[in-house]
């Protein structure tokens, strides 16, 4: 997903920077809001951000220009809502760029907003929603994470196919075949994302339930998604 360093025409980058740039503020306001009135969340919020690092840095070569990988988005996402995330994963993209050569810093507006706003928010989206008609906590979590690694590589697709239209077919021509080859690498990933993301989720259960609670991810009492049978899923 991380579009390289120098790959997009100046004025896309500066476009997709500008775009990124409110969402990354406003997630800056809500991460020191959480920290403030709930120092004990850094622990949690410092492993999302790692889970994030990790996955992401795992790349696979794809489209040239581009790579597919995992994003671990949606854990984050679903423990601190989207605007935190938007945060942790634009600070992600620019240690990968600058530690690992990862992606790119003339690409990170494009690619913190494929990755730290389009995919937190809509596998956040599909988590609370799922959540609205009581489908168990577990299935929940693996379809927040599937679709937030998805909808990621979604818009890089769109990237690339405004930026480097098909002679013949234009942006949809472009936008096909973008998509096509992303799709061989990234469907699969998408759902080991998923059920990592469960994995996880299961462990901080039992090892976090006070916090889990008061983010309103557990819910004591009278619904399906309690504590006790949100280990049992």
């Amino acid at each position: 997903m991380h579009i390289a360093e120098g790959f997009l025409p100046p004025v896309h980058a500066i476009a997709w920077g500008v775009a990124a740039a409110p969402f990354v503020v406003h997630g800056v306001r809500s991460l020191t809001r959480e920290v403030k009135e709930h120092p004990e969340s850094t622990l949690l919020l410092g492993a999302s951000g790692a889970f994030t690092f990790v996955l992401s840095a795992l790349k696979l070569p794809s489209v040239t220009g581009s790579c597919s990988h995992p994003t671990g988005t949606g854990l984050g996402a679903i423990l601190f809502r989207p605007p935190i995330m938007t945060v942790l994963g634009t600070i992600t993209l620019l240690f990968q760029a600058l530690l690992l050569a990862h992606g790119g810093l003339t690409t990170l507006g494009a690619n913190a907003f494929s990755m730290a706003v389009v995919g937190p928010w809509t596998g956040y989206g599909v988590y609370r929603l799922l959540r609205r008609y009581d489908v168990p906590l577990m299935v929940t979590v693996f379809f927040g994470a599937f679709v937030a690694d998805l909808t990621t590589y979604c818009v890089t697709s769109v990237q690339l196919a405004l930026a480097f239209p098909d002679p013949s077919g234009g942006f949809l021509g472009a936008l096909g075949k973008f998509g096509s080859i992303f799709a061989l690498t990234q469907i699969p990933l998408a759902v080991s994302e998923g059920l990592l993301t469960v994995l996880v989720m299961r462990l901080l259960v039992q090892s976090s339930k006070g916090e889990l609670t008061r983010l309103g991810v557990l819910v004591t009492g009278g619904r399906r998604d309690s504590v006790s049978e949100a280990v049992a899923r």
